[in-house]
């Protein structure tokens, strides 16, 4: 069987294309990927061997160039990861996000219907479309409170906008056309592999250079921050195991203060990599102007995922799986190099 990944060369695809080879279950995995500022080859070029694993480099709102894919490879699931994610860029230029995220998966989802249809009953058995979306379409909380599959939607950024648009898409589907399709919501990743655009490793990489650690308004907007392998075997666990039309929400179950994180990191290289000067890296911390729009928290209830997929975390507390970030960044210098430089391979 093999199975289609797009966004593998991302910070989240990346992870699940190690978990996906691991488990060995598709014989062969195809990675769809543009390549674009925050998909790296750096991040597959060790799994990538053009025999098991075989990248094509498209940008999935090339409906022809897709669709053609389809038709070579006939995928027997899609594990759809690609998308553009940062929220700030989709506030200075929402327009991409729309172009990739909506009609990009529509492109996705149109090539999957036309294999399913034309495919026998056996095939269309097994074929599964995964659809991995953010707890942001729900909205924000306020104090108390957390998203669970049953939220209504209430998005409010054009990226999380663009993300609740995908997730009808994808629901419509299933619902009209009968195409097997599985929705999952994750919270906030991090982890290794990161692109410095995020909150985690913009701090561990400032620190590290001696620059200025911006963190938006007081700092006190809350997050659930998901370890990314986990989110990627909750990922796996929802395209293997998972029900036809159901969504499964996927967290970190560590709510954190923005302020808290920052801090965490500093005191976690003040201890691995002291300053020169004597200080903490807490002494770079500057406040800025807040993000237009900000959600104020988010917050998963992931049981559902852990009762019926038997999901789990690999990290006891949420301080644990950072420190094991920071000692990742801190011993992949040559990564770290080609980000910083732009000499990504592409």
């Amino acid at each position: 069987m093999t199975l289609f990944i797009t966004g593998a060369a991302g910070f989240i695809g990346s992870s699940f294309l190690r978990i996906a080879k691991k488990n060995a279950t598709f014989k062969k995995i195809v990675i769809l990927d543009a390549l674009t500022y925050a998909g790296r080859l750096e991040n597959i070029d060790q799994v990538v061997d053009n025999i098991d694993v075989i990248f094509e480099k498209v940008d999935i709102r090339d409906f022809e160039t897709v669709s053609s894919l389809f038709d070579k490879y006939t995928p027997h699931a899609v594990a759809h990861f690609a998308a553009e994610s940062h929220v700030d860029n989709s506030i200075s230029g929402p327009r991409i996000f729309v172009e990739t995220n909506v009609l990009g998966t529509l492109n996705l989802l149109e090539s999957s219907r036309a294999l399913f249809q034309k495919s026998d009953a056996d095939f269309q058995n097994k074929f599964r479309f995964v659809h991995v979306s953010t707890d942001e379409v729900f909205g924000q909380l306020g104090e108390t409170g957390f998203f669970n599959e049953k939220t209504s939607y209430d998005p409010s950024s054009p990226y999380s906008s663009s993300k609740a648009a995908s997730d009808h898409l994808v629901r419509a589907w299933q619902h009209t056309y009968k195409l097997p399709t599985i929705v999952t919501n994750c919270s906030n990743n991090y982890g290794p592999r990161q692109f410095p655009e995020k909150l985690i490793p913009r701090i561990i990489l400032n620190c590290l250079s001696e620059k200025t650690l911006p963190v938006y308004g007081q700092g006190l907007n809350i997050r659930d921050w998901i370890y990314v392998d986990d989110h990627s075997e909750g990922v796996w666990l929802a395209l293997t195991k998972g029900i036809v039309g159901d969504t499964y929400c996927l967290g970190g179950n560590a709510e954190r203060k923005n302020i808290d994180v920052v801090k965490t990191i500093c005191k976690i290289l003040d201890q691995k990599r002291p300053r020169k000067n004597g200080e903490s890296y807490e002494k770079l911390i500057a406040f800025v102007e807040d993000r237009k729009g900000h959600d104020f928290r988010y917050a998963i209830d992931d049981s559902h995922a852990i009762k019926t997929l038997g999901y789990k975390r690999r990290f006891k507390t949420f301080e644990e799986g950072l420190e094991s970030t920071v000692n990742w960044y801190l011993e992949n210098t040559e990564w770290i190099a080609a980000i910083s430089l732009g000499s990504a391979k592409s």
